[in-house]
């Protein structure tokens, strides 16, 4: 399988009054096409700062990024905005949808953005709720929508543009069991339609969705677990086994 993603010997650090923090320490981080992966470690562990970086949405302080082939740390800033609008998605854990568009002209936006036709944004749009399982709820707006379903409307806008990544970061923490469980679904049946996944979460049962768990701490990818068999007690049990995967 081809690797989608490579980031070697990946470092950020923030300087901060005097000081500075290292959010990640030359992390080694391949991963191919079509694999889930989540992400897992404490609060200031570098979970975020890694998708960030990964994704181009910020700049890592030491190593490179390639993505499809293309080494992010050598762009400039136009070509960045343009290499995320078109190869990276992102879903974050409160939505970010806009209040006053119906959930189709959500979803079409980036492709709007990008210039495309009006027309065939909006038979795109409509393509990717009903791959999400919402073509019945195209015309509504946000606030008609449940948490879940608001979720699916922005994973169905980060997949629009059928980017070579798509970022997730804790997209089920703000719903409920049911719905989260939807969600994670839809990520799972991207991946096996050949979409890259990266999920930052704290829920192991969330977790037990992807191909592979890598798990950070202190900036330092510290252990990995792999499926096939991976399961929330498996992962519980790992983070119980080393003092340094806390849980």
């Amino acid at each position: 399988m081809e690797i989608i993603l490579n980031a070697s010997k990946l470092s950020k650090r923030y300087e901060t009054a005097g000081s500075g923090v290292e959010a990640l320490r030359a992390v080694e981080f391949r991963v191919q096409q079509g694999e889930f992966v989540a992400i897992m470690g404490p609060s200031g562990s570098g979970k975020s700062t890694l998708l960030h970086l990964v994704g181009g949405l910020d700049q890592p302080s030491g190593g490179t990024v390639v993505l499809s082939g293309q080494s992010l740390t050598t762009l400039d800033d136009q070509e960045l905005t343009r290499l995320r609008r078109r190869r990276v998605g992102v879903v974050f854990q409160f939505y970010n949808l806009l209040p006053t568009m119906t959930a189709a002209e959500n979803v079409a936006l980036p492709l709007l953005l990008d210039g495309q036709p009006a027309q065939t944004c909006r038979a795109r749009a409509v393509e990717e709720l009903a791959a999400v399982g919402l073509a019945e709820q195209s015309g509504r707006l946000p606030h008609q929508l449940s948490g879940g379903e608001q979720q699916r409307v922005a994973i169905a806008r980060a997949l629009i543009a059928r980017p070579a990544l798509l970022l997730a970061d804790e997209p089920t923490g703000n719903l409920d069991s049911a719905s989260g469980t939807q969600v994670l679904e839809v990520l799972q049946r991207a991946a096996r339609q050949g979409q890259t996944v990266l999920m930052v979460t704290h829920d192991p049962a969330a977790a037990a969705h992807a191909d592979r768990v890598v798990f950070l701490q202190d900036g330092r990818i510290v252990d990995e677990l792999r499926g096939p068999g991976l399961s929330a007690a498996r992962i519980v049990d790992r983070q119980a086994a080393r003092p340094d995967v806390p849980a």
